[in-house]
């Protein structure tokens, strides 16, 4: 006799779990275990990176602020009133303060410079094809005062760089253009590498031979209230070739 099933009725199965199906289940609720819980999130700055760079980081800081304190000591050596310590260690200051570093107080001297002082250069090349040729004047001073024109951040290096060296050139020469003193061709190394940065990417083919400079000054005119006259001619005063 063959017994038939009812409609709508399933067969039943038996639920049978192997070891490798209990892997990660509750033994009681027969449910996921919790999976491990993550790692707590790395430290910022610093402490978060391992030992070794710790180590790296913490000896590059202290190098720059060793260096950054000795330069604000030599600094403040340079334009302090002469004392026991800058007086013993002043050719070590300077050496350190000059050329780059000076610092000039004119603006707060009693009587102001009343000129306007620009500093040309030119250069002699030799071209490809062996031909020496002489540029025309370029008026450096003219070129930095067009880079900080209208500018909301101005460079330091545009408005000092040049005026100071020039200051510093004619400070340590005489009028004949021969240094009066140690530093004197300090000033011309230094005035001769400024001319010569400013010059060489212009040049696109040939080499620098030789260079001069040259200042152009000119006092400033007198108010048109002040019944002052000013001779407001232009003079030149040239260098002679530095060759490089």
């Amino acid at each position: 006799m063959v017994r038939r099933r009812p409609v709508g009725c399933q067969p039943l199965r038996s639920t049978l779990w192997t070891p490798d199906d209990r892997v990660g289940m509750d033994s009681n609720e027969h449910e996921p275990a919790e999976r491990a819980a993550p790692s707590p999130p790395r430290a910022p700055g610093i402490a978060g990176l391992s030992t070794p760079y710790r180590v790296v980081t913490a000896l590059a800081l202290g190098v720059v602020a060793v260096a950054a304190g000795t330069h604000l000591a030599f600094v403040f050596l340079h334009v302090a009133p002469t004392n026991t310590v800058s007086r013993q260690h002043a050719k070590t200051i300077d050496s350190w303060i000059y050329p780059e570093f000076e610092q000039n107080w004119k603006l707060f001297a009693p009587n102001p410079l009343q000129q306007n002082i620009a500093v040309e250069a030119r250069a002699d090349v030799r071209g490809e094809d062996g031909e020496l040729v002489t540029t025309p004047w370029r008026d450096l001073s003219a070129e930095d005062g067009e880079a900080i024109r209208h500018s909301l951040l101005p460079s330091h290096t545009r408005q000092n760089e040049l005026r100071r060296a020039w200051d510093f050139f004619t400070g340590s020469h005489d009028e004949d253009n021969k240094p009066n003193g140690e530093r004197g061709q300090l000033s011309e190394e230094y005035l001769r590498r400024i001319a010569v940065n400013r010059l060489a990417p212009r040049l696109r083919e040939g080499t620098i031979l030789r260079i001069q400079l040259r200042s152009a000054t000119t006092a400033v005119p007198a108010p048109k209230w002040s019944a002052e006259t000013t001779d407001t001619q232009t003079y030149y005063r040239e260098l002679p070739w530095w060759t490089l």
